[in-house]
């Protein structure tokens, strides 16, 4: 098979995965991109982000006239995400951090990735947790839910644009702890999905002025992930969610631990 058709495919894959979980862009696709088809890790980040990008906005505008996107959660998201991403693409042309060895970007990755397992296998329990703190005491939580919606996305703001990975199951876990009433399977996905493209355009702008981006690359890979997306959004919570979550962190760990090593 031609490598721009392999490339397609990858593409599909993930974007149907996206669309249906809201999860797997970075996670699945940076590991992809440099496990398999050997891109070097600055070129794969900032690759990845706008795969990202562009693939998340044809997803977004899906779950935008399905009204399943919480506006006031997502403008708090960016109020952290935004300059967040802004200021480490900062630190990273002042310092010329920029060219970090792959070695080090490989651990990077591998620990985030790592890190997205887990938070994918125990979402339930988190989203348990906050449902019995907002339930014994309510106003003290609802009184902190916009500084510490502010604060997750300043989290992921430094995670994505340092490595990919972080706004689609690491936002989502956030997500189903502050808002556990709130958040319903749809509205997660949508404002997980849609909070992503603001953040992965401006991280992708900066990695692009940086040089980390293939766009030739990028091309093939969407392709497939735009129809993929389409699809995986159209289908929303159809498809077996609990089974594909496990599924999607048992791959995580094995692709982290192989980054990583």
């Amino acid at each position: 098979m031609d490598a721009s058709w392999v490339n397609a495919v990858a593409g599909f894959g993930v974007g149907t995965i996206v669309g249906i979980t809201g999860v797997g862009g970075g996670a699945l696709m940076t590991p992809i991109l440099v496990l398999l088809f050997g891109v070097a890790p600055a070129s794969a980040i900032g690759t990845d982000l706008w795969f990202a990008a562009i693939t998340k906005s044809v997803g977004g505008f899906v779950h935008h006239s399905k009204g399943t996107v919480d506006r006031e959660v997502l403008k708090l998201l960016c109020l952290g995400s935004l300059p967040t991403s802004i200021a480490t693409l900062a630190w990273l042309h002042l310092t010329n951090a920029s060219q970090l060895k792959s070695a080090l970007l490989m651990d990077a990755l591998g620990a985030v990735l790592l890190l997205t397992a887990v938070a994918m296998l125990f979402k339930k329990r988190v989203q348990a947790v906050g449902l019995k703190l907002r339930t014994v005491s309510p106003v003290d939580f609802k009184r902190w839910q916009p500084a510490l919606t502010v604060l997750a996305g300043a989290i992921l703001g430094l995670l994505v644009t340092l490595t990919s990975i972080g706004a689609g199951a690491l936002g989502a876990v956030m997500l189903v702890y502050l808002y556990p009433f709130r958040m319903t399977p749809s509205r997660l996905v949508g404002t997980d999905i849609v909070h992503a493209i603001p953040l992965t355009i401006v991280a992708g702008t900066g990695h692009l002025m940086l040089g980390n981006v293939d766009l030739l690359l990028l091309g093939t890979l969407l392709i497939g992930s735009i129809p993929g997306i389409i699809l995986g959004s159209h289908l929303g919570t159809r498809l077996p969610e609990g089974v594909l979550r496990p599924a999607i962190a048992t791959l995580l760990v094995v692709a982290g631990a192989k980054l990583i090593h």
